[in-house]
Parts: structure tokens; C-alpha cells; sequence
């Protein structure tokens, strides 16, 4: 974390503020008073809050784990940054465009309008949003018709290592299980029906206690949801998983934990109110959020260990 003077709304030494600190994508800051801590999320979509940043800690044995989707159970990122690059190509003209590798912590935890408009800012100034995700989802329809028909890419989706061997541990503990993803129900459904077809488990939707997803994807002639506005790092999915999902209080959240990957993931977490198990792989170290995690693990059956 690096810590600064001034955020847009925040200055060291005014109204009290004590300390302001910024994970190196800069999508969040955290201001520290002397008796609370805010933490505010900003928007390339013009839509900036600032949240409590609760105090957290967690009591096993557990009453429920949250889990996220890509990085955590899932390996898929590289998938859908590839779905990013090839939507930039088209919005740019370029077939032959490729992205950098310093975009990784902007395009992968947050939502796809999130995404998009990183990339916009960065490689086709004045470009459209709009027309952005016209290709994102014309892309998209196109690589789920082919996986699906065994024509696509074929590592798209793969189970992480002991998912199935972590998940029917915890299950037969009587531990209850949500599964978050800030993607669009239309890219994160396929996604664990995959994985869950590959590990022969039946229909994730029997075996999750809870799935929540960002919500269907806003087209003309249908309706959407606040997916693209309030996704990671805001608190909703993962408070609404808990609270609404599984039906557990905000009063017992220290028997509840989460597992991230992704630095937008690590502060939706902990703006949620629970402890957060960072795992590796993702773009926590890289983000710069890894001080926020309550626990590191490598491995998911290391999870057991602090759950039990």
C-alpha cells in the first residue's frame, strides 16, 4: 500500500484525517481517522462511494465461506483479458493490437464496463462505451457457442487444483458455501457448469448454498441490473451472498469468511465486514492489497486448516 496527502475528497491533516493509503491499481483509498477508517471506491464510471471499513476477525469453526468465482475457483482470467484484448482490437481497427502487461490489475476483478473503459482510456481515447460492449458480448456469445460445441478455446475454463476435494470437505462439515463472482450471470454460469461437468458434481446450482453473479447483461429490449455499478470492490455481492443468500446476519459475520484472488475481491471482503483468505495466483501481491488479507494460503485444502 502506498500511502498519499490528498484523495479527491480527503486530505491528510483536514477533518481529522490521519493517514490516506492506495493499493498500486489506485482504484480505492483508504482514509484513517482516529476512530474509523473509510475506504473510498472510485468509478471510471462516474459513480464513486465511500464505505466503513469494519474491523474484522474470524472464529472458527466456521458458519459459511464465500468464494469467488475466476482466480479462486475457476482459472479463467487469462480468458477474459484475452476477451478485453480482442475487444480493444475491434474497437481500434487492429487485429494485430495487444495489450500490455501492466493492464493485468485493471481488467480482471472488476466489472466488464470497469474493463472496458480502463482500456478506452488508455489505448482509444474518445472511443464508446457503448459500443465497446456491443463487441465484448458479440465476442463473448461467439466463444461460449464455440467452447461449447468443443470448437473453442480449449483452457478456458479449468477447475482450480483440489476444488472438488476442498468443496465436499467443507460441504460435509456442514459448512454452508456461496460462490461470488462480479462477472455477468451469462460468462460466470458457464464457467462452474464447466468445471463442475470436468469434476463430475452434478449441477452447481444444487450443490451451492448461494450464487450470486453481477446480474444479466443490459440489452436493448431487456432488462438489467446494478451489476456494472456496484460490482467489486463495493461490499454488495458478497454482503447480499451472506445476509440474503445464506441468511446469516451481520452480527455473526466473524463466523464467516471469504476467498480472493483479486485485489478488487480482497476489499469487497472486507468492506463487507468478514476476514479475507487471500490466495495466490491472482493480483493481490501485484495490486498491493496483500496486507489487507487475515490469511495467505497457496492451496484451497489449506483453507481447511482455518475454517475447521
Amino acid at each position: 500500500m502506498n500511502e498519499i496527502q490528498k484523495s479527491d475528497f480527503f486530505e491528510v491533516g483536514r477533518d481529522g484525517v490521519k493517514r490516506i493509503l492506495t493499493p498500486n491499481d489506485r482504484k480505492t483509498d483508504i482514509i484513517e481517522f482516529e476512530d474509523k477508517t473509510l475506504c473510498y471506491v472510485k468509478s471510471s464510471m462516474g459513480y464513486p462511494a465511500v464505505y466503513p471499513m469494519h474491523k474484522t476477525h474470524f472464529e472458527p469453526k466456521a458458519d459459511a465461506i464465500l468464494m469467488d468465482l475466476d482466480g479462486t475457483s475457476v482459472h479463467s482470467e487469462s480468458f477474459w483479458m484475452w476477451v478485453i484484448e480482442k475487444t480493444t482490437a475491434r474497437l481500434l481497427g487492429d487485429n494485430g493490437f495487444k495489450r500490455e502487461a501492466e493492464d493485468e490489475p485493471f481488467i480482471s476483478g472488476h466489472s466488464v464496463s470497469e474493463h472496458l473503459q480502463y482500456m478506452i482510456d488508455k489505448y482509444a481515447k474518445g472511443g464508446s462505451l457503448e459500443l465497446a460492449r456491443k463487441y465484448y458480448f458479440e465476442i463473448v456469445n461467439h466463444e461460449m457457442n464455440e467452447i461449447l460445441n468443443g470448437r473453442g478455446k480449449s483452457d478456458a475454463f479449468t477447475p482450480a487444483p483440489h476444488l472438488k476435494e476442498f468443496l465436499t470437505a467443507v460441504k460435509s462439515e456442514g459448512i454452508k458455501i456461496g460462490l461470488v463472482t462480479s462477472g455477468l450471470y451469462e460468462k460466470a454460469m458457464p464457467e462452474i457448469i464447466s468445471a463442475f461437468n470436468q469434476l463430475d458434481m452434478g449441477d452447481p446450482v444444487d450443490f451451492y448454498d448461494s450464487i450470486i453473479t453481477a446480474g444479466q447483461a443490459l440489452r436493448k429490449g431487456q432488462t438489467g441490473t446494478l451489476g456494472e455499478l456496484s460490482p467489486k470492490p463495493h461490499p454488495w455481492l458478497y454482503a447480499e451472498t451472506a445476509r440474503v443468500g445464506l441468511g446469516i446476519p451481520f452480527e455473526r459475520r466473524h463466523k464467516v469468511i471469504g476467498i480472493e484472488d483479486s485485489s478488487a475481491g480482497v476489499i469487497s471482503i472486507k468492506l463487507a465486514g468478514f476476514s479475507c483468505v487471500g490466495i495466490s495466483g491472482g493480483n493481490i501481491g501485484q495490486a498491493g492489497v496483500g496486507e489487507l488479507c487475515d490469511y495467505r494460503i497457496d492451496d484451497l485444502m489449506q483453507m481447511l486448516d482455518i475454517i475447521l
